[in-house]
């Protein structure tokens, strides 16, 4: 289980947008042939388009399906994120040991906008019990993470990983 020092506890990710859960999938998420980690800095120029997404489980048997959640839970600011969580791109059906777009784009890619403060902008990784049909919300703020996971029986994560992102001339910290 997660400790106080795993960085998704103490980037206030689990709290925020996920419960506490135990990591059995590696998901890798490249931009630019760059990996990130949890916490890294990245300019909004660097994600406009979809990352590559590599994701390989432990020793899972059944199902080797995949759906990925991205959400900025700081829009439009850290200070007032009333739009939390704002849904960046929602893929399912993504095959174990393909890139995500070999999988099903509900909601399509649309690179994070950080008009004022540092945003998290965090990847969630559920596995899924079989191929099934979800449907895209009718809009892309305050969608929840933990609701939609439930509404599909899609369970705890598997994966989470996030980045922070601020725009080209942004300064300074968490505002």
């Amino acid at each position: 289980m997660m400790h106080g020092r795993d960085p998704l506890v103490l980037g206030e990710v689990v709290g925020d947008v996920l419960d506490p859960f135990t990591r059995s999938a590696t998901m890798r998420v490249v931009y630019n042939n760059s990996e990130i980690t949890n916490g890294t800095r990245l300019r909004q120029s660097v994600v406009m388009t979809p990352p590559t997404i590599e994701i390989e489980s432990n020793n899972w048997r059944g199902s080797k399906l995949y759906t990925l959640v991205m959400v900025d839970p700081d829009a439009p600011s850290p200070t007032n994120p009333e739009q939390r969580e704002y849904l960046q791109w929602l893929v399912t059906d993504i095959p174990e040991t393909m890139d995500a777009r070999y999988g099903n784009e509900i909601v399509p890619y649309e690179g994070p906008r950080t008009p004022a403060g540092i945003h998290r902008i965090v990847f969630v990784l559920f596995r899924q019990e079989s191929r099934q049909t979800i449907y895209a919300p009718g809009w892309r703020q305050n969608f929840n993470t933990r609701d939609f996971a439930a509404v599909y029986n899609l369970g705890l994560p598997v994966a989470a990983v996030y980045f922070n992102c601020q725009r080209e001339h942004g300064c300074g910290g968490r505002r």
